[in-house]
């Protein structure tokens, strides 16, 4: 049985532009510091083997004490690691992968057909291709079939399962078709899972560090246990921050703020929230500046968005000698028996359904 690790798409040096300039700093820090707990959770794993599925880097202009901060990491691993370079960081004459000084324990793919190194000492042999351009329009796996030598036969490759466009699409034939045991990919930001075509295992880790909304939640790494017809595969969160989005319905109360502290979460000091501002609010709307100021001791980052409605006097056609003010008055006269907040609210709701019927042209009295 092989251990290994299995990441991709860090995007160091991202430049987290929705974020305030000092916090966008802090948070391309904070991605380096990434680096070393990925080395000790290689350590505390005992894991044989890293595979590494491209776009480490946001770009080929990464700061130098950035690129040293990686080579450093890999090196204190002190074991065969892999890079498959990606879109973002492809191998170049120029690139950090080919200008800078890698650890001996590093193997960085350099070609955009495929290259295999033979580990007989983890009896198995590792394949893997590089981006040599932002873009790529051809699978590597497309025709491969590993040899049936009772070997091990891992790929680290950084691509598009069932994509149609320029980002090293693969289809789930090629797959099932190569023979491997297990195919390590990157470029999808959220974790697939354990997936299989034939006899074949492959995942998508994720992304370890979120770096907007659109990657919400735990981010993480991928441990791997690998033998001939077997592969298990285990998530372990690596992130520093999540992404997290909540909804609030200020609806029901006169103080929005006291309504949005009800709503807080108590465990996001680590987070960066968005939250989504629902139901009704008065004729002088909200004072986002003020609410902003509640949540903030709540998160490490938040961001409010105003998707309130305003709040309708629900009664103003009472009087009125038409069906609607029929079904007022017969509503106020229920919302005076009521006894309870709970049974009030639950009359104001329905005349809220009753008035949108009404207003539609829906025949509410049959």
């Amino acid at each position: 049985m092989l251990k290994l690790i299995h990441a991709a798409d860090f995007h160091l040096d991202a430049p987290f532009a929705a974020l305030p300039p000092e916090r966008a700093a802090e948070r391309r820090e904070e991605q380096r510091q990434l680096l070393t707990r990925l080395a000790e959770l290689t350590e505390a794993e005992r894991a044989g083997l890293v595979l590494l599925s491209g776009d480490l880097l946001d770009s080929d202009q990464a700061r130098y004490e950035t690129v040293q901060a990686l080579a450093r990491a890999l090196g204190e691993m002190k074991v065969p690691v892999f890079i498959a370079p990606g879109n973002h960081d492809f191998w170049s004459a120029r690139s950090p992968w080919s200008a800078g000084a890698w650890p001996e324990n590093v193997h960085i793919f350099s070609r955009s057909s495929l290259e295999a190194v033979e580990l007989p000492g983890l009896g198995c042999t590792v394949y893997g291709a590089a981006f040599t351009a932002p873009a790529c329009d051809q699978s590597p796996l497309k025709g491969f079939a590993a040899p049936e030598d009772g070997r091990l036969h891992l790929m680290v490759l950084h691509g598009d399962v069932d994509g149609r466009g320029r980002y090293g699409s693969i289809d789930r034939a090629d797959i099932a078709g190569s023979g491997l045991d297990y195919l390590a990919l990157g470029h999808i930001h959220a974790c697939s899972g354990l997936q299989r075509e034939g006899n074949t295992w492959w995942a998508y880790p994720g992304c370890p560090e979120g770096r907007g909304f659109d990657e919400l939640g735990d981010k993480g790494v991928l441990v791997v246990e690998a033998e001939k017809g077997n592969v298990s595969a285990r998530f372990v969160p690596l992130c520093r921050r999540r992404y997290r989005m909540l909804t609030v319905d200020l609806s029901g109360g006169e103080n929005p703020a006291e309504a949005l502290a009800a709503a807080l979460p108590g465990d996001g000091e680590n987070d960066i929230c968005r939250i989504l501002l629902t139901g009704e609010s008065g004729v002088e709307g909200l004072d986002l500046e003020a609410l902003e100021a509640v949540a903030q001791p709540y998160f490490y980052s938040v961001t409010l968005r105003d998707r309130t409605r305003v709040r309708r006097d629900l009664w103003s056609r009472a009087e009125e000698d038409t069906l609607t003010g029929l079904f007022l008055r017969q509503m106020q006269a229920r919302l005076a028996q009521a006894d309870t907040d709970e049974d009030r609210a639950l009359v104001e709701k329905a005349v809220r359904f009753g008035l949108a019927a009404l207003e539609n042209g829906e025949d509410c009295c049959p």
